[in-house]
């Protein structure tokens, strides 16, 4: 029985200091997308993964800022443009002063989703950097295997 407990115990450790994985980083239209053991990962779960690193944390958190003003300003910007547009395919008299600002705050989005992009791979770089290299590459699997009367515990990395 102390056998069987110790073991068990050694698996969990073992189990929980393999677990730290990295982050990956895959390039995308328009920016990157983060996944994390083959999950997709958003921006606030990836709050949550990179909270005990506080530089990566503070990244993450201003990269976060900037996605929701270049979100803002770019979803203002094609409304701007569009609704003149629309007049204008619906015979009327289109403002084109409007299209004119909403291509000038579309124009304006481009330097803060560029940044909003940087600091989010500087962060995923951050974290990466911190990870122990030996631990990327282990995908370990916790089999129960029953056999007669007997019960047994295996990883396989």
């Amino acid at each position: 029985m102390k056998k069987s407990i110790l073991v068990l115990l050694l698996s969990i450790i073992t189990l929980t200091a393999v677990n730290a994985q990295k982050i990956e980083m895959k390039k995308v239209f328009g920016g990157y997308t983060f996944s994390q053991n083959d999950k997709m990962l958003t921006l606030n779960q990836m709050q949550e993964v990179v909270k005990d690193n506080k530089q990566v944390f503070e990244l993450v958190k201003s990269a976060k800022t900037n996605q929701t003003w270049g979100m803002v300003l770019g979803a203002s910007g094609g409304a701007l443009v569009g609704y003149p547009i629309g007049t204008a395919i619906g015979g009327g008299d289109p403002k084109w002063v409007l299209a004119g600002v909403g291509a000038a705050l579309i124009v304006a989005t481009i330097p803060i989703i560029k940044g909003f992009n940087r600091k989010t791979k500087e962060a995923v770089e951050l974290y990466n950097a911190d990870m122990p290299n030996k631990t990327s590459y282990y995908k370990p699997t916790l089999n129960l295997n029953f056999k007669g009367s007997s019960m047994s515990l295996s990883m396989n990395f």
